[in-house]
């Protein structure tokens, strides 16, 4: 191969990841990122420096599951025009509310006192858990009506750089800010991190892909707005079949990957080994995952590069079992953590734009809502109910090879979905080809 065959090949690959429609998708994970930082590690560390009980602080994380509950109210972002803002557009006007109120949840939490006023505190995470949660709703889908089908992959992996961009950037402005000005001043400082998707939804404007849904009038016709992206979606030929590999395709990994710490724990790693080999290897694994994602995406195509994915994230806890029956050794934890963060870096990467895909471009906020939440609750609930059971009953080698056998049902349904047309058929607009094809292919 030439030097300038070699060099426009290069450039193909990177390409795609400085069209503006990509680096949208990453302004629009810097702030999606950065509210789940302000009531995770960020206001634990808070709590625990005020002296709050540990049982009180693992309390908190309830304000998580916001944002499995924002299904139940997308649609508004659907089909509520907002008055004197809506000029600016659909998406572009709940952008700007959205951000606007995840930076007044943030800067109220900002100014409360745990150590004085508990109750306080934890109604002011709940608001930043409902506002982060609406602004997650809007981001969603601003992106996929943004993003041309092509640029699904590329995209949804500059989104999760931004993501993890935001959420580590928010966390360490606000714990060099809280050792200098104190606590409420690091929260404020933080609230900044919402004007990157606001201000991108202002340079680009209105997403040409947007679609406006029905006109409501009456009643009869709010409560069709609120039912009718779901009946949109499970009208579609073997929508149910897709539902069911929404819910199952992550069991196993979310099984594992929730037990980590455990393993390193018993197995006697330090604190140093653990920040090094977990956190550090693991981060940059998974931004190669990442990048190596979206390249395969566009290069692989949706199905075979989600075929793939779901083979490396089943494979990759066969890696854990095998630490787990090697024992202490920072070679095995290195592996281990490098080859699984990759493997979910690109599946994120592929798996999200799949989903991205499914969506109808009348409906891809709630429609988006649906799916994300469906992917995660099976996992999270099995997780939180029987993975420290399962641990104690059969020992970590054989957990990880049940984690592995869990994921083989996802594999061989998307297998058959891909064989038998169900993933054509069951596409939604966002993922269709047609004007919106890329025009270097």
């Amino acid at each position: 191969m030439s030097t300038e065959a070699s060099d426009r090949n290069l450039w193909d690959s990177v390409r795609p990841y400085l069209e503006k429609e990509s680096l949208a998708a990453f302004f629009l994970g810097v702030s999606s990122g950065f509210p789940y930082a302000m009531i995770g590690a960020t206001l634990t560390t808070r709590l625990a420096q005020d002296g709050i009980d540990k049982k009180t602080v693992t309390a908190f994380t309830l304000a998580f599951l916001v944002y499995n509950l924002k299904i139940f109210w997308a649609w508004l972002v659907d089909g509520v025009h907002l008055p004197l803002l809506g000029r600016l557009g659909q998406r572009v006007s709940w952008m700007l509310l959205a951000g606007s109120l995840v930076m007044a949840a943030v800067a109220n939490l900002a100014l409360v006192d745990p150590s004085a006023d508990l109750g306080a505190t934890v109604l002011a995470a709940v608001l930043v858990g409902v506002a982060g949660a609406t602004f997650d709703i809007v981001i969603d889908a601003y992106r996929i009506e943004t993003l041309k089908p092509y640029q699904l992959g590329t995209g949804s992996g500059m989104s999760q750089y931004g993501w993890r961009i935001g959420s580590a950037g928010a966390g360490a402005l606000a714990l060099f800010m809280a050792a200098r000005s104190g606590w409420s001043a690091a929260y404020l400082a933080c609230a900044l991190f919402a004007l990157p998707a606001m201000l991108t939804a202002l340079i680009l404007g209105e997403p040409e892909r947007h679609r406006e849904p029905t006109a409501r009038k009456g009643v009869g016709e709010v409560i069709a707005s609120i039912i009718g992206p779901f009946g949109e979606f499970f009208h579609r030929h073997g929508a149910w079949l897709v539902l069911l590999f929404i819910l199952v395709h992550k069991v196993g990994d979310t099984l594992a990957n929730l037990t980590f710490r455990l393993l390193f724990d018993d197995l006697g790693f330090t604190n140093d080994e653990i920040a090094i080999w977990d956190v550090g290897v693991g981060f940059w694994a998974y931004l190669i995952g990442v990048f190596i994602g979206g390249v395969a995406y566009a290069k692989m195509g949706l199905k075979r590069s989600v075929l793939l994915a779901l083979v490396l994230m089943a494979v990759s806890n066969l890696s854990f079992a095998a630490l787990a029956a090697a024992g202490h050794s920072n070679l095995g934890m290195a592996g281990a953590i490098g080859f699984e963060n990759v493997a979910s870096g690109y599946g994120g990467v592929v798996v999200v734009a799949y989903f991205s895909a499914l969506c109808d471009l009348r409906y891809t906020a709630a429609q988006y809502a649906l799916i994300s939440a469906a992917a995660s609750i099976v996992g999270r609930f099995a997780t939180g109910t029987t993975a420290g059971a399962l641990i104690e009953g059969m020992g970590y080698v054989n957990f990880y090879l049940l984690t592995t056998v869990l994921a083989l049902p996802g594999i061989v349904l998307f297998w058959w979905m891909s064989r038998s047309g169900l993933v054509d058929a069951a596409m939604g607009t966002a993922g269709e080809e047609g004007s919106d094809a890329d025009p270097f292919a």
